[in-house]
């Protein structure tokens, strides 16, 4: 069972970040933030490898974010847990350290366009992309709208798929299943591509934390099972892979809605494992 979309935060600013983002998103946190805290809950789950998308919220952050990213994947012998890397669309020397990224073998990067504050189509991503897909990389993308961000438009899917024709890169695993509460337009855009699309924090409802913000369970709600499994079917499972965004969600919570899905054997077996284990460059 393996996790592809996470988030954990150094242990001396976890809980700072957690509390920020709460606040900010008005919804519940399931772990502490910490390395620790995501073992925890891989251990109540049953997930035997999650995999840390860390977002870079400005230049300054992408070495040290990346160099944490290759000392956690020293580690993964012990922890399970495997990170991909850091790149920011103002990081000036991108492609050099894209290539250490590559060489250390760390196997993508996670792009975020609301956070970074830039349309995924810019031509800065755009250089990004290509130079990943010339290494091999795979890009993770938020897609869709955020939470923490209300009508914030850098990563709508119709942006997204400018982006991916103008680089050529189609090795890009599309968060949220190709674009939070943009799901239609997910379908119409990215089924007839090559994309992957990770199944987090999209399925049924999401939690919201104690401040009231949240009046009443429709503001709550995302994909119901049967609009979820359609874009299951449309995609082939062969392209889903699943995530939970942990701390935003239960791991375990998620496992089980999703295994409570009318999904074949089969088709679970795609998405909880071999799409990610063919990505991640692991055997089984």
């Amino acid at each position: 069972m393996i996790d592809i979309h996470t988030h954990t935060f150094p242990d001396k600013i976890a809980k700072r970040a957690i509390d920020s983002l709460k606040a900010k998103s008005h919804t519940a946190a399931f772990t502490d933030g910490t390395v620790n805290g995501l073992m925890k809950s891989m251990r109540e789950s049953g997930i035997s490898c999650s995999v840390i998308q860390p977002v870079a919220t400005n230049p300054n952050q992408v070495i040290s974010i990346n160099n944490s990213s290759i000392n956690i994947n020293d580690e993964f012998d012990s922890t399970g847990i495997l990170s991909f890397g850091a790149m920011h669309p103002d990081f000036e020397d991108y492609a050099s350290e894209l290539g250490r990224i590559s060489e250390n073998g760390i196997k993508g990067i996670k792009l975020h366009p609301v956070y970074q504050n830039a349309p995924i189509d810019d031509e800065r991503y755009i250089r990004i992309l290509e130079c990943a897909g010339e290494l091999g990389l795979c890009v993770m993308i938020h897609a869709g709208y955020d939470i923490g961000f209300p009508g914030n438009e850098n990563a709508m899917p119709e942006k997204i798929l400018r982006a991916l024709k103008s680089s050529g890169n189609e090795r890009v695993i599309l968060a949220h299943m190709g674009g939070w509460r943009c799901w239609n337009e997910s379908l119409e855009l990215f089924s007839s591509t090559h994309v992957y699309i990770d199944t987090a924090f999209s399925l049924g409802a999401f939690t919201p934390s104690d401040d009231g913000y949240y009046s009443n369970e429709d503001e709550c709600r995302m994909l119901c099972a049967e609009e979820f499994v359609r874009m299951i079917r449309e995609f082939g499972a062969e392209r889903v892979i699943f995530g939970s965004d942990s701390p935003w969600a239960s791991q375990r919570e998620s496992m089980m809605l999703m295994n409570g899905l009318p999904l074949s054997e089969n088709e679970k077996r795609k998405i909880f494992s071999e799409n990610a284990l063919s990505i991640l460059g692991l055997n089984a």
